[in-house]
C-alpha cells in the first residue's frame, strides 16, 4: 500500500514540472519601441533638413516679427525686409497729422471770415484731408492760366500754411463741360492742368518747400460739383482746389 501512494506521488510531481515552450525570437513590446524611436528619428531628421534649407527666409520672417511686435533694429542687409514704423510710432504719426490738419482748418477759416475773401474760398474738413475751393474766376482771367492780383492773397496763405506745417498739397484744376474756345488751349484737359500747374508755380516759389510735396493735377470737366445744366451751375464747376494731406499718407 505504501508503494502505490509514492507512485502516485511521483506522477503527480511529474506532471507538475511540464509548462509551455519558451517563445523565441524578441519579445513583443521590443518591436513596436524599435518602431517608435524610428519615427523619432525620422522626424527630426526631417526638422534638421528644414531649418537648413534657406536663412534668407528665416531672416525675413524674423523681420516680419519683429516688426509685429514693435522692436526696432538698424539692418545693412538686403536680404532682409524694409525698415518700417513699429504700430505705435505709426498710431502716433497719424493723431500728430490729424491735429495738424484740425488746426490749418481752424486757420483758414479764420482767414476767409475777413474781409471779401469769404466770398472766393470755401473750407471742408473731410476725412483724410482739408480742402480749399476756390472758384476760377477769382484766380485767373477768362480762358488762360494767367493769376489774379486779387487772387495773390489766397495764395499767400496756402503758401504759408505749406511752410509751417509738414503736410502734401495736392492743386486740382476744374472747368465746365464747355470746349474751349478761341485761346492758346486745345482742350479743357490743357486748361485745368495749366491752371493748377501755375498756382503750383506760384506757390513753391513763395514757400520755399520741397516740389516732393506738391503735386497738380487737371480735371477738366470730368469732376462737376453740380450737373452742368446752368451757367451758375457751369460757374461753380471752374474751380480750384486746394487739397491738404498728411505727409505719410500712402495714396499720395
Amino acid at each position: 500500500m505504501a508503494k502505490n501512494k509514492e507512485e502516485d506521488i511521483i506522477f503527480i510531481e511529474g506532471k507538475a514540472d511540464d509548462g509551455p515552450p519558451p517563445e523565441e525570437g524578441l519579445p513583443p513590446w521590443m518591436a513596436t519601441f524599435a518602431d517608435m524611436v524610428t519615427l523619432l528619428l525620422c522626424f527630426f531628421v526631417l526638422l534638421l533638413s528644414f531649418a537648413n534649407q534657406d536663412i534668407a527666409n528665416f531672416e525675413t520672417l524674423k523681420g516680419s516679427m519683429s516688426k509685429a511686435f514693435g522692436v526696432q533694429y538698424a539692418d545693412r542687409s538686403a536680404k532682409n525686409m524694409a525698415f518700417s514704423e513699429s504700430p505705435n510710432a505709426a498710431s502716433s504719426t497719424k493723431k500728430s497729422a490729424k491735429k495738424d490738419l484740425q488746426a490749418l482748418a481752424l486757420e483758414l477759416r479764420a482767414f476767409v471770415s475777413d474781409g471779401n475773401v469769404a466770398k472766393m474760398m470755401h473750407i471742408n474738413m473731410e476725412q483724410t484731408g482739408v480742402m480749399v475751393r476756390v472758384p476760377t474766376r477769382a484766380v485767373f482771367k477768362a480762358g488762360t492760366a494767367e493769376i489774379n492780383e486779387s487772387a495773390k492773397p489766397i495764395l499767400d496763405k496756402v503758401a504759408q500754411q505749406m511752410s509751417k506745417k509738414n503736410l502734401n498739397l495736392v492743386v486740382r484744376g476744374h472747368t465746365d463741360d464747355r470746349p474751349t474756345r478761341g485761346n492758346r488751349y486745345a482742350s479743357n484737359w490743357e486748361l485745368s492742368a495749366a491752371r493748377a500747374a501755375a498756382c503750383l508755380r506760384y506757390i513753391k516759389d513763395r514757400s520755399g518747400i520741397s516740389p516732393n510735396r506738391m503735386k497738380a493735377v487737371g480735371y477738366a470737366g470730368t469732376r462737376p460739383l453740380v450737373p452742368n445744366t446752368s451757367n451758375e451751375n457751369r460757374q461753380i464747376n471752374q474751380r480750384v482746389e486746394f487739397y491738404y494731406q498728411p505727409s505719410g499718407d500712402g495714396d499720395w
